[in-house]
């Protein structure tokens, strides 16, 4: 595997992290958006997802977006879409197959990932979204201006699978994934969607892996989500 880092721009300290496995035939691809409130891109839903999807025959991207002083919900859009477009130019070197390209984020990241999926022109075949923020109801706590991406659901946005728990209280269910959902159903866009009994919000795998970053927090039961979305993208990819 080669990985190696990409800025997208200077000014906004914003880059691409790339984990390019070495095979001659082209290979889905996903761009993953971790969580962090914007204070800090967290290691358990970015690199170590990043190489367990590569575990599984996808190239893996990581998208560094701002926080902190930086922080702007617009320039973190800008480079996701600037990602995008960085893999798509490229994606004959980084042997990317780009009609089985996609997204996926994680809280905060799950916001940004709804929204660049709901774009004119995005390059995401699907959209792959764990315990999202939907809604800006958590613009105060971070620091931001976001908006409801549930109002950007059309009949063109691609194929959704959604998770969470439902003993999260940071992005609580009614508020966030049911209005979601309920948004892709009203446009009939295909989706599955995994609420669990048990978990938690910002697990990442849920497994030992991600809990030794994560202040040991593993959910046996929530992890099975990576299992049900590789599932899910083979049908949705045609990937036998």
């Amino acid at each position: 595997m080669d990985i190696q880092n990409v800025t997208l721009d200077p000014t906004k300290e914003t880059s691409l992290d790339i984990y390019q496995s070495n095979t001659d035939e082209k290979l889905p691809g996903i761009v993953i958006i971790g969580g962090g409130s914007y204070k800090k891109l967290k290691e358990r839903d970015t690199e170590r997802v990043a190489l367990t999807f590569a575990t599984h025959a996808f190239q893996t991207f990581v998208v560094n977006y701002p926080v902190l002083e930086k922080k702007n919900y617009d320039d973190a859009k800008t480079a996701i879409a600037q990602a995008f477009y960085y893999v798509v130019q490229h994606s004959r070197e980084l042997g990317v197959d780009i009609d089985k390209l996609g997204i996926i984020g994680f809280s905060a990241g799950g916001q940004l990932a709804a929204d660049y999926g709901n774009e004119a022109g995005t390059h995401a075949k699907f959209v792959m979204l764990g315990y999202p923020a939907i809604k800006p109801t958590l613009d105060k706590k971070m620091g931001i201006q976001s908006r409801d991406v549930s109002q950007l659901v059309s009949p063109q946005t691609p194929p959704t699978f959604i998770w969470g728990s439902i003993n999260d209280e940071l992005t609580p269910f009614l508020d966030h994934i049911h209005v979601y959902t309920a948004a892709l159903a009203k446009h009939n866009v295909p989706f599955e969607a995994h609420e669990f009994g048990t978990g938690n919000h910002g697990i990442a795998l849920a497994n030992k892996w991600t809990a030794v970053v994560n202040g040991d927090r593993a959910d046996r039961h929530m992890g099975r989500w990576f299992n049900l979305g590789l599932e899910w993208l083979h049908e949705v990819l045609g990937i036998n």
